[in-house]
C-alpha cells in the first residue's frame, strides 16, 4: 500500500487524548505522538460553561516532512493548528469529536479509545464509512 500523507493517516486513525498521571484516568490531557513520531499534539480542556468537559488538541511539534505535507494541502502553519476539536466522552475511556486534516483541508468525525495510560487507539473514516483507519498513539508527557 502506498504511503498516504502523514496527517491523513494520523487524523483518520488517531484522535490522541490521554490521562496518565491524572486523578481521573478518563479525563484526557497531555502530549501524544503519532506512530511515526512526526507530530505531537497537546490535549487540554477547551470548553466553557456547560461544555467545560470538552477537549481539544493542538499541534505543538511537527517534523519537516509533516509540515511540508500540510503545506501541500493548503495549511501554511502546522504548529499551532487545532487538529482535534470538541472531543466529548461518550462512555468511560471513549471520546468522539471533530478532526481537521490539514493535508487535505477537511474535517472528519472520529473516536479514540484509551487502551491503557500510555496508549490510545483512534478510528475514523473519510467518506461515510469508507477509507476507515485505525492507529495507535503513545503518550509523550
Amino acid at each position: 500500500m502506498n504511503a498516504k500523507p502523514w496527517m491523513a493517516r494520523a487524523v483518520i486513525g488517531a484522535m490522541a487524548l490521554g490521562a496518565a498521571g491524572t486523578a481521573d484516568a478518563r479525563v484526557p490531557a497531555g502530549v501524544w505522538a503519532n506512530p511515526s513520531n512526526s507530530v505531537q499534539v497537546r490535549f487540554a480542556p477547551c470548553g466553557r460553561g456547560q461544555d467545560a468537559q470538552l477537549m481539544c488538541g493542538t499541534v505543538i511539534w511537527a517534523n519537516e516532512q509533516a509540515k511540508a505535507d500540510a503545506a501541500r494541502g493548503g495549511s501554511d502553519r502546522l504548529v499551532g493548528t487545532r487538529l482535534f476539536t470538541d472531543f466529548e466522552e461518550e462512555e468511560p475511556g471513549r471520546w468522539a469529536g471533530t478532526v481537521f486534516i490539514p493535508d487535505i483541508g477537511r474535517e472528519v468525525e472520529g473516536t479514540i479509545t484509551q487502551v491503557d495510560a500510555k496508549t490510545l487507539v483512534g478510528e475514523g473514516c473519510l467518506f461515510g464509512g469508507l477509507g476507515c483507519r485505525q492507529q495507535r498513539w503513545r503518550r509523550v508527557k
